[in-house]
């Protein structure tokens, strides 16, 4: 089954996550264990202290349980859904945040990048909003996990999926160097078996989810 996580900018998936936001908002309760687990991976990441915001909030299930009380949604249904769960959501694109530069101490995207027209240009605004020495943290379904290549098979399949493009580690974390990210960590979840791992490990190579944590380096190269 593919879940149907955060929703991306393109406009066709805007109107998809739009239409269908109960019916994505559903997932998490019907798949309580999975988003507990992917949850508790991107927790681990988030820095303890300092005002952080999520790009591709959806309907708040992060943001909230993570104290995150601003985001950004393309979708306004989804927005609405968030609202209610106490997140103050500005509507607008990744590619073109409408924050002032150095505005954050860290920044959150949960399954969000597979969706994006411009990866490069989102990751380029989401180091222009956090402040020297700020927090990115990305959540994703990397390609290169078993669960990833299941997804890959079936998303022509999924109301959600059908435009996505997922990405592995490796090619993320090249896009994060280059926007001027480094000193990356790791956690994973979901690993493969007889039954689903749902504990949190350091590092990648096993989990289906993956989050991915970078800092701001001073100097943009």
């Amino acid at each position: 089954m593919l879940s149907p996580w955060l929703p991306g900018w393109q406009p066709g998936i805007t109107m998809t996550f739009d239409e269908h936001a109960n019916d994505y908002d559903a997932w998490f309760e019907k798949h309580y264990d999975l988003y507990l687990a992917e949850l508790e991976a991107v927790r681990n990441l988030i820095p303890a202290n300092g005002c952080g915001m999520e790009i591709g909030v959806g309907t708040g299930r992060f943001a909230a349980p993570l104290g995150i009380t601003i985001g950004l949604e393309p979708s306004p249904r989804m927005a609405e859904l968030a609202r209610q769960r106490g997140v103050e959501v500005v509507e607008g694109l990744a590619e073109n945040l409408p924050f002032a530069d150095v505005s954050f101490d860290f920044v959150l995207m949960v399954t969000v990048v597979c969706f994006l027209k411009d990866v490069p240009l989102a990751l380029r605004e989401a180091y222009r909003i956090l402040k020297p020495h700020g927090t990115l943290v990305i959540g994703f379904i990397d390609t290169e996990s078993e669960l990833g290549r299941r997804y890959s098979r079936k998303k022509d399949r999924s109301r959600f999926y059908r435009d996505a493009t997922f990405y592995s580690v490796g090619e993320l974390e090249a896009l994060l160097t280059k926007a001027g990210f480094s000193c990356f960590a790791y956690r994973q979840t979901l690993m493969p078996g007889e039954t689903t791992d749902l504990s949190v490990r350091e590092g990648h190579g096993s989990g289906g989810f993956v989050a991915i944590q970078a800092r701001k380096t001073e100097v943009k190269p």
